[in-house]
């Protein structure tokens, strides 16, 4: 049996245990509750932010879908208005070339066939869309007095240059062939004949030299001259528009080789910049050019002494020909038959030695500026070289007969000038790819970068020489370097590359230094220290290229091989904007729900409180300001561009400003309210509207 006192003890032990068991336990459910409260608070905090969260998905789901109806309306808009100025040119033709026609093809043969095609092209418009229109009989009847004119100067020039022969050189001529025959019949002597193609060879030499110095002298003074180069509707432009000449090629020369002796070598920063269709002239795409125009003028005596150059090789190669043939047919009446293809080869190899010496001067030339890293020179070839071509059957057919060594001067030359050019662009792309990411070479307000400007000058150049740059390419056998599948029929030889072919790997090319720039320009992107300013950079760039291959149709030859060039900028120009937006969020981000204390009308705002929004206004009026100070000095040439995204930034902040004034509206938590409540909307919506414009 226990002892009572053991009993006690024990028994006040186990009530003390009890006790302290008790606590602990009032203790947990103490906990559980306060975790039930917080749980519940938690619960209630995440159902907020999700209500929140969808509240703002809701508002922005919208505005993106409004975003992109908005895009494609504008590309519908774009591209109709494209259409209608393709149309509308139709009925300008007649009054454009009025002037020209009435004043006929003297002087100006060029010109004058150029407007003859516009017109051409306007009487096929009519008759296919519109056979009833008065505009068709207008074009029509100006075509037939074109026509007339042409037919008048041809009989003009005939006429003028078809004159009766004197009676004494018939004679003479008559005894030259007697004398010849006899010479070898009776005299057993063949000295004459060398005596005859020194001489004749002399008079075929003098001839081309005279025709070369004849265009030196008037080409300056009489403006534009006929140039066999440009007299045809030819295959190699991929449109039917007036043919440039190389003048034209002079002034995008001019640009690129400043670019290449001063970009390249990181010298001089600015940017070489056409003016392109939607860009206002007074913001930045005009105060690059200032400069360059003084450059240009004081190199124009120079250009244009290149560019009779040019014209007078071209009419050179053209009147060798036609003079050989002339040759070949005296020779045939005065040389025996089995002594004709012998005298006629050493009759013409002096001309013809200057005249490829010359083309081999060009080739030296244009190797030297490369290796000088000035690859505008490309662009003197590809005139001369396509005239080359385009001439080489008539050239083969005249020098046929003649020694190997003779027929194969002009293939060796037009080996050469494909060689050098296919060269010249390969490191052209290789150039844009490695353009150092000079920082003091960067456009300050964000605007279109020079290597952008000259790379698309560049390419535009390429689309008037299409076939000629493709077949340029196609002739070192690129094809390997550019993984694009050989038909089994293009595999024989370079000459054997079909259009089709060149045309793709033309189209290869042109992506592959697309995508070189874009590359070099994500990096330089990387030169501004703003991100902001880097996606407005982008965007500038982005969207320049995009318009100016759709405004120079090159979008046409890039869409060969890539179909969906077009969307892909479009995307990336998207993007830009995107990431340019983000940048106003730490001024909208001041507008949320965010530390907003909970109130309920007519309650008094603690201290706290009332400094969280006092600390929201005053966050939103700095970020503003600050915003609108450093942005106004950025530049998006582009109207639509600029219109469009101070619009879409106008309606972010404009509506989250209204909606947070309008929770604001009853709450006394200041007295001053003036002093945080700065602006009104139509005040914010006034300083975003002032963005990216330098004259504010």
């Amino acid at each position: 049996m226990i002892p009572t006192e053991d009993a006690s003890a024990r028994k006040r032990e186990i009530e003390e245990k009890l006790k302290q068991e008790q606590e602990t336990l009032s203790f947990i459910r103490e906990n559980l509750e306060k975790s039930d409260q917080l749980t519940k608070g938690m619960v209630s905090i995440l159902s907020s932010f999700e209500s929140r969260l969808m509240q703002l998905e809701n508002s922005i789901i919208p505005v993106h879908k409004q975003t992109e109806n908005l895009q494609r309306l504008q590309e519908n808009v774009d591209k109709t208005l494209s259409c209608m100025d393709h149309v509308i040119s139709y009925y300008h033709v007649a009054k454009d070339t009025d002037r020209i026609i009435r004043e006929g093809p003297t002087g100006r043969l060029d010109e004058y066939l150029a407007c003859i095609a516009k017109i051409q092209k306007a009487v096929e418009y009519f008759q296919d869309n519109n056979p009833d229109s008065p505009e068709l009989n207008t074009v029509k009847a100006r075509f037939e007095k074109g026509k007339e004119l042409l037919e008048a100067e041809f009989r003009s020039l005939l006429t003028r240059y078809s004159k009766p022969v004197p009676p004494i050189l018939i004679l003479d001529a008559i005894n030259i062939i007697c004398i010849a025959g006899w010479l070898v019949e009776y005299g057993r002597n063949q000295d004459f004949m060398n005596v005859y193609f020194q001489i004749r060879s002399n008079q075929l030499d003098r001839s081309i030299k005279g025709l070369k110095d004849h265009f030196r002298k008037n080409s300056a003074s009489s403006g534009i001259l006929y140039s066999p180069a440009v007299q045809t509707k030819r295959k190699d432009t991929p449109t039917k528009k007036a043919p440039k000449r190389p003048g034209t090629i002079r002034k995008a020369q001019n640009l690129l080789k400043q670019y290449s002796q001063h970009g390249l070598d990181g010298k001089k920063g600015g940017s070489n910049l056409t003016p392109l269709e939607g860009y206002d002239h007074d913001l930045r795409v005009k105060h690059h050019s200032d400069a360059l125009t003084e450059k240009h003028g004081a190199t124009t005596g120079k250009d244009d002494v290149l560019d009779i150059e040019i014209d007078s090789y071209i009419h050179c190669i053209s009147a060798f020909v036609k003079l050989a043939q002339s040759e070949y047919a005296l020779l045939t009446e005065i040389i025996p038959e089995h002594h004709q293809k012998k005298t006629f080869d050493s009759l013409i190899q002096e001309a013809l030695d200057n005249l490829m010496l010359e083309g081999d001067n060009i080739v030296s030339a244009a190797r030297r500026a490369i290796m000088r890293h000035d690859y505008s020179a490309v662009l003197t070839i590809f005139p001369i070289l396509r005239h080359l071509k385009m001439n080489k059957s008539e050239f083969d057919a005249t020098l046929q007969g003649t020694a190997a060594s003779t027929k194969n001067k002009l293939p060796t030359l037009i080996t050469s000038m494909e060689t050098i050019g296919a060269k010249a662009l390969e490191e052209f792309a290789d150039s844009i790819k490695n353009d150092p990411d000079k920082e003091y070479n960067m456009p300050k307000d964000g605007t279109v970068h020079e290597l952008t400007s000259n790379a698309i000058l560049f390419l535009q150049q390429l689309l008037d020489f299409h076939e000629t740059a493709g077949a340029m390419l196609a002739s070192q056998v690129l094809g390997d370097t550019y993984n694009i599948p050989l038909d089994p029929r293009e595999t024989s030889s370079a000459t054997s590359y079909t259009s089709d072919f060149n045309k793709r790997l033309l189209s290869t090319y042109i992506c592959k230094v697309l995508g070189n720039l874009q590359l070099n320009l994500l990096s330089k992107s990387k030169v501004y220290e703003d991100s902001a300013l880097s996606a407005i950079f982008l965007h500038n760039n982005y969207n320049y290229i995009l318009k100016s291959l759709e405004k120079s149709e090159l979008i046409q030859l890039v869409t060969v091989t890539q179909k969906v060039a077009e969307r892909s900028y479009r995307e990336l120009i998207e993007q830009q904007i995107q990431m340019y937006q983000r940048s106003w969020v730490k001024v909208t981000e001041h507008l949320t729900d965010r530390n907003m204390p909970v109130f309920q009308p007519g309650t008094k705002l603690k201290d706290k409180e009332r400094q969280v929004i006092k600390d929201k206004f005053k966050g939103f009026n700095d970020g503003l300001e600050e915003l609108c100070k450093i942005q106004k000095g950025w530049a998006i040439p582009d109207k639509e561009q600029r219109d469009f995204i101070r619009q879409a930034q106008k309606k972010v902040v404009s509506d989250a400003y209204r909606a947070f004034l309008q929770r604001c509206a009853n709450i006394s938590f200041t007295k001053n309210p003036e002093k945080y409540h700065k602006y009104r909307p139509e005040e914010v919506e006034e300083m975003i509207e002032r963005l990216f414009d330098t004259s504010a």
